[in-house]
């Protein structure tokens, strides 16, 4: 059955085809050929994204500290040699480690952030002086003797100084919280390496994880079991998990999120995607030719198989109706059309390539100064094919921008995410209490 939410990328592709065709007719200099492909979402084509912990450095960061938008307060040295001072700081494009780090995964931004310290501190004879003896565990009165004694370098210490101080804060939170563990039943729970006896033996052993935890665990399983909805298997677990009423209705609602039932049937979007033959319950399958070299690094959004699939043409049309058919001689670096409703890939712009904000990183020993990220800008978009735009209806999340950033590099294409929002858990967790099944008419909804 085709319900409201399905209509919602149908009627915005049709909105933006309209639009370019205008163009197309009114403005001389519009391209005739198409420049680029869109994939038009909803937030139910992954459902767990948006709950799952994604244990990147920028998605921690946002997940755990507090932030309000990408603004961090945090305490540095007074340059008067007085009582510390709070500042605020911009985690954004103008800072190199910021870009350097943010889709790293938290321990390895850890580590370099560790060796960056170490190699500024052995590389300055002032700063052996007045530095703490432990690598990376730099004070606050380390750092501001440190700027006393090397004031030109007071901002690059400044610098990694915040960032040691992040990363020191989200480490403290995980161990406090017992994230790992609750990370990897998660990913289990996900890839089908545990099921129901699972969630239940860790909600009895473990009531210390914390209500938001034990909730997010709750939503992952019911977006892999919806069916327990039926049998009140999901209100027993919430009553286990001492859920209160409005947790559970942020559960409840994720039934408003389900798959319509001919989606349920495909092998995209949001399907259980195993094997018949095996006995697991999974949500994803391990992908070929993916090294997983940090623990909890597993997961990934749906998307990321979404839009290989559209790079190699290989979405299925009854799923992802086209608006126009492709010409042929479009395959990512020639010119054609392609345009799709539902959950559709696209329109074209007639804006020029310009070099992307978070072109590929290179490394310095000190994550500042001569190597900057920001003075070695990458011009590898130019050489490379028709951008990739994806839309998704309903929200974002940071996993997702994650792996757009990861497949321009493999994909050769620059992938460009956009949505109504960008949501991290605590956010995409209020939504869903506030969401009822209330269904707006399809015309009151505004393109």
């Amino acid at each position: 059955m085709t319900t409201f939410r399905d209509l919602i990328p149908t009627k915005l592709a049709a909105g933006v085809w309209n639009c370019l065709t205008k163009y197309k007719t009114n403005l001389p200099n519009f391209p005739q050929s198409e420049t680029c492909e869109l994939l038009i979402l909803d937030r139910s084509i992954d459902q767990i994204a948006p709950i799952i912990h994604e244990w990147t450095y920028d998605a921690m960061c946002h997940d755990l500290l507090n932030m309000e938008g990408n603004k961090y307060v945090h305490e540095v040295p007074s340059k008067t040699g007085g009582v510390p001072e709070k500042k605020e700081v911009l985690l954004e494009d103008h800072d190199p480690i910021w870009l350097e780090l943010r889709h790293a995964h938290i321990a390895d931004a850890s580590e370099r952030l560790h060796e960056k310290m170490t190699n500024f501190v052995s590389k300055n004879k002032a700063a052996q002086i007045h530095g703490s003896r432990v690598g990376n565990e730099l004070s606050t009165r380390d750092l501001q003797r440190m700027v006393q004694a090397l004031p030109q370098y007071s901002e690059q210490i400044e610098k990694l100084s915040l960032h040691v101080d992040i990363a020191g804060k989200i480490n403290k939170i995980i161990r406090e919280m017992g994230l790992k563990e609750v990370g990897q039943l998660e990913q289990d729970l996900v890839f089908g390496d545990a099921g129901t006896k699972d969630l239940i033996n860790f909600l009895r052993v473990n009531e210390d994880v914390s209500r938001e935890n034990k909730l997010r665990l709750l939503m992952i399983y019911a977006a892999l079991y919806p069916e327990k909805f039926e049998d009140d298997k999901i209100s027993k677990l919430m009553e286990l998990a001492r859920l209160p009423p409005d947790d559970m209705t942020a559960v409840y609602n994720m039934r408003l999120l389900e798959p319509s039932s001919d989606t349920k049937k495909s092998s995209l979007p949001f399907s259980l995607k195993f094997d018949v033959h095996k006995k697991k319950h999974a949500a994803r399958k391990d992908r070929p030719g993916e090294e997983v070299t940090w623990q909890l690094s597993r997961f990934y959004p749906i998307i990321e198989e979404l839009v290989e699939k559209l790079s190699k043409r290989e979405l299925p049309k009854d799923e992802y109706p086209c608006m126009n058919d492709p010409s042929p001689t479009f395959h990512g670096t020639s010119q054609a059309a392609s345009v799709r409703t539902g959950h559709a890939s696209a329109p074209h712009s007639m804006r020029s390539r310009r070099t992307a904000t978070w072109a590929r990183p290179r490394n310095s020993d000190d994550g500042y100064s001569s190597d900057s990220i920001l003075r070695h800008a990458s011009s590898d978009f130019k050489k490379m094919g028709q951008r990739i735009f994806v839309f998704i209806v309903g929200g974002a999340t940071r996993s997702e921008l994650r792996v757009c950033h990861k497949l321009s590099t493999k994909l050769k294409r620059e992938i460009v995410l956009g949505s109504s929002s960008l949501d991290d858990p605590p956010q995409f967790i209020t939504k869903l209490k506030l969401m009822t099944a209330n269904e707006l008419s399809l015309d009151d909804l505004q393109i």
